[in-house]
């Protein structure tokens, strides 16, 4: 399936409508030829990430945001299947804790960034702070932020700027060498239904159920309006969003590592060339070594 980066890429706010992406829509791809490309993108991803790591001096950092069950594990786990361990940096952001609080909303973020040569996934990110705390903006009063004491102060205005400190925090990463591409994998609320029934029914992924899965069910529409609001506000060429159609796990797999492994040969990173006088003296240390005396 050509054209996956532009079918599915959000670089702007104009006229962008979460309601125009389908979350069922694998077009002319099979199954089949899905899972033989997604092992062909692997072999491609680990070659490219290599490069990066010999080359130390850009970094990417993959960006997956998701409603409950929609298979963030499961694609980080098939995409990057093979990668090495040393240069891939895996964070799941869970619910901030006392010390994060005494920071700004993008503190616990920025610490864990992937170093120069490595690649970086945040499993949730600082997206939180504008789609789980919009739906409940009481959680912002934890933050504890000043002028902000009550839940209506948390207005249009409040977000807004929200946004922009977003917008102006993946603005410096991509001028100081990391590459930003954000995913939302869009799964249908019937198709969430039936993952968490399966996993009920699963005694093998019983625990991978909450019952706040449940709870959380009843603000999907504030969700939904949240998710599009977020992308539109922060979607940009450099900073990119994709909205991966994630009913069918193989095809959001396969869209997810075509991306990157896209993304990463438009990085053109490369192995570091050794200066002249260096590689001149490559014979001597090679000779120095074939003409060692055997033990």
């Amino acid at each position: 399936m050509a054209g996956v980066v532009e079918k599915f890429g959000v670089t702007s706010s104009e006229s962008f409508k979460l309601e125009n992406y389908r979350t069922n829509d694998p077009g002319s791809m099979k199954k089949d030829d899905a899972l033989e490309d997604l092992a062909d993108f692997q072999a491609k991803l680990k070659e490219h990430q290599e490069r990066l790591y010999a080359e130390d001096s850009q970094s990417l950092l993959i960006v997956f945001q998701a409603m409950d069950a929609a298979g963030k594990d499961g694609a980080i786990e098939h995409v990057m299947s093979g990668v090495n361990p040393q240069g891939c940096q895996v964070f799941s952001f869970k619910q901030p804790t006392s010390k994060d609080y005494e920071h700004d909303f993008l503190w616990r973020h920025y610490k864990a960034l992937p170093e120069r040569g490595r690649i970086g996934i945040h499993n949730r990110s600082h997206y939180e702070y504008v789609l789980v705390c919009k739906v409940h903006p009481e959680y912002n009063l934890s933050e504890r932020i000043p002028g902000y004491r009550e839940v209506k102060q948390f207005d249009n205005g409040f977000w807004e700027n929200r946004y922009e400190s977003i917008r102006q925090f993946e603005a410096h990463l991509q001028r100081n060498g990391t590459k930003i591409i954000k995913f939302f994998l869009h799964v249908s609320r019937d198709e969430q239904k039936k993952r968490f029934l399966d996993r009920i029914e699963d005694k093998y992924k019983n625990w991978k159920f909450s019952s706040a899965d449940i709870e959380e069910r009843a603000y999907w529409d504030d969700y939904m309006a949240a998710y599009e609001e977020a992308i539109a506000a922060t979607a940009t060429p450099s900073s990119p969003w994709y909205i991966i159609p994630a009913d069918k796990k193989w095809f959001a797999r396969y869209a997810v590592g075509k991306i990157i492994v896209e993304t990463l040969t438009a990085m053109e990173p490369e192995f570091p060339e050794l200066p002249a006088d260096q590689r001149a003296k490559l014979k001597i240390y090679k000779d120095k070594l074939a003409n060692e005396p055997h033990d």
